[in-house]
């Protein structure tokens, strides 16, 4: 019998395929729309100039298309994902990209008309009952004048888009297609060629010889293109720059945060109360130190197993009842529509030959979620099936209470409900097993997501933060500004317990989240929240779920800050990153306690 890996999607068991017929029930059908939607983007243009006169009716047709577009472009991609060797498949998804593409184009005049408004006709927009459905829409605007330039202007910043990514693009071709890796000793004793992905691989490897070649091959080899990339992210960090001077910002900073009404005093919170509580990563570095046995830990150590992985295998019928038992207490209605999503074909469950990897949740306002998982049948499967149903339970909850225009919400929410779901698995599956292995695999997968989501992503914050602030006072930022920046941050965060390799310097020379400045934030402010609110939820019960429930069907009706006070979450209050920052002392206690 041919394991599942082997199996051609036809060959696969229908029954653990998720159903896009819901989407379009065939592809005749998918047809039918696709034309239907290409007639309406070409006709778009008709609205050109008179934008004014007919707020209702322009707002109505572009989000009308936006829907149809997501729409056909879901089901053309799910089905690609589910075989990406089938043509028919290939060619719906690149017909529904290019669909995109040409609407983006044929709308291009849209918000700049809008903007050119009055503002008093946008006000009264705002008040008309008939416009409700694009509230949120057209306050941003408003929000978005004080910003604004005049028609000309705009215009060249819109011609400007191409180029401003020209840093970002190089960066990545640099890295991704022309940059060679040498080869590296590989933990059986033969010699491979060095890659990103492997990377991941090896700096975990039990092999301490194994992580030390692959990091200094890996750092060393960044390391000769330093003044390269240094000039492709001074680039980026110049186009920052620009675009917040141009725009009236006092800095780049606040230009990011400004779109999603995000308080600077957000950013420094967090970034204060991690610098108060590196004493707590400390004590991490040092229970990792003594369990690894170590004189001296060094940066390539970090991400050594220190609890060896356990067997704990798990059917994906005994993941979900996991998942249903630690999400209970969410409530009948939660678990309700967890059992639709595995019962109605919202899943797409099992690898097969031609699938595409990793797992994700993609929600289709008016249908309804879907997931894609590659299920193990092990533990991790288990959490990654926690975390897509948690990205899935909020776009059900919001595209239920709210119109399409008002569904989307922020990147600044948008790991949070995952992450609960998360924590909420976690902290059942520690309550049900007796095996002391499992609860120590369990503690420090736990840690290890504080340590690189709490600490390295806010550490990232800070550099982005620096090197932001260098460029704004004028300075260029060469490769030894970057590198003495970086390495005194890792200083600061490891030192006290590490031995800090001077390799690590060039480390900012690999991330590219760096040349979207002032997002990676998000990921610890999100998880924060989010281990917040599963405490939360787990002592207050009843209360604490209903007002959840609130901020998960807020959508993006009202800004983020304010969805998140919903469920009783201040993110303006540095109280919530402490509180993370408790349960983190209390977990490196608990796993302590077990391994001692």
């Amino acid at each position: 019998m041919k394991k599942r890996g082997e199996m051609t999607r036809q060959e696969a068991d229908k029954n653990f395929q998720w159903k896009l017929s819901d989407i379009f029930a065939t592809d005749d059908a998918y047809e039918a729309k696709f034309e239907e939607t290409k007639a309406l983007v070409e006709s778009f243009s008709k609205y050109e100039g008179n934008v004014g006169e007919n707020i209702g009716e322009v707002l109505k047709a572009n989000f009308y298309i936006e829907l149809s577009i997501i729409q056909l472009y879901a089901y053309a991609k799910m089905n690609l994902d589910g075989d990406t060797g089938n043509t028919g498949a290939q060619s719906m998804e690149g017909k529904a990209y290019n669909l995109y593409v040409n609407f983006a184009s044929a709308s291009a005049f849209l918000k700049p008309e809008l903007l050119m408004l009055d503002e008093s006709i946008l006000q009264n927009a705002l008040k008309d009952e008939s416009l409700q459905d694009y509230y949120v829409y057209l306050r941003k605007l408003i929000r978005e004048k004080a910003h604004t330039l005049s028609y000309k202007e705009e215009k060249l910043m819109a011609m400007m888009g191409d180029s401003a990514a020209t840093a970002e693009n190089a960066f990545t071709m640099l890295t991704d297609a022309d940059m060679e890796f040498p080869e590296v000793t590989d933990t059986d004793g033969s010699k491979v060629k060095l890659t990103e992905p492997y990377y991941g691989k090896l700096i975990e490897d039990d092999n301490r010889d194994v992580r030390k070649e692959a990091f200094e091959t890996l750092f060393e080899t960044y390391g000769k293109y330093k003044n390269t990339i240094a000039a492709t992210y001074g680039g980026s960090v110049k186009n920052d720059k620009f675009v917040a001077n141009a725009r009236g910002f006092n800095s780049c900073v606040e230009a990011s945060l400004y779109y999603d009404e995000i308080p600077l005093k957000v950013y420094d919170n967090l970034v204060e109360v991690i610098n108060e509580s590196i004493p707590y990563l400390n004590d991490y570095l040092k229970l990792r130190k003594d369990v690894l046995d170590y004189e001296e830990l060094h940066m390539y150590d970090l991400y050594a197993t220190i609890v060896k992985d356990v067997k704990w295998d798990m059917s994906y019928d005994e993941a979900f009842d996991n998942v249903i038992a630690a999400l209970g207490v969410l409530g009948d209605d939660y678990t309700a529509t967890l059992n639709r999503a595995k019962n109605e074909g919202w899943i797409d469950v099992y690898e097969n030959k031609g699938k595409a990897s990793g797992a994700y949740s993609f929600g289709v306002y008016g249908v309804h979620p879907y997931i894609l998982l590659n299920h193990n049948d092990d533990l991790n499967s288990c959490m990654t099936l926690a975390h897509e149903l948690g990205h899935t339970m909020h776009s059900w909850y919001s595209d239920n209470a709210q119109p399409f225009a008002k569904s989307d919400y922020s990147l600044f929410v948008a790991e949070v409900a995952s992450t609960v779901n998360e924590v909420l698995l976690l902290k059942h599956l520690l309550n049900k097993t007796e095996s002391k292995e499992k609860k120590a695999y369990l503690l420090n997968y736990f840690l290890e997501q504080f340590r690189t989501i709490m600490f390295r992503q806010t550490m990232f914050a800070e550099f982005e933060r620096i090197s932001h602030s260098l460029a704004e006072k004028g300075e260029t930022l060469t490769h030894e500004v970057l590198s003495n920046e970086y390495y005194n941050l890792n200083k600061k965060y490891y030192g006290e317990i590490c031995n800090v390799d001077e390799l690590i310097a060039i480390e900012w020379a690999r991330i590219p989240h760096f040349y979207r400045a002032f997002y990676v934030f998000v990921y610890s402010t999100g998880f924060a929240a989010a281990v917040y609110l599963a405490n939360k939820i787990l002592s207050e019960g009843a209360s604490a779920v209903e007002s959840y429930k609130k901020f998960l069907s807020a959508g993006g009706s009202v800004p983020p800050l304010d969805a998140l006070r919903m469920a009783g979450v201040d993110m303006e209050n540095p109280e919530v990153i402490r509180n993370a920052m408790a349960t983190f002392k209390e977990t490196i206690d608990d796993l302590r306690n077990i391994i001692k």
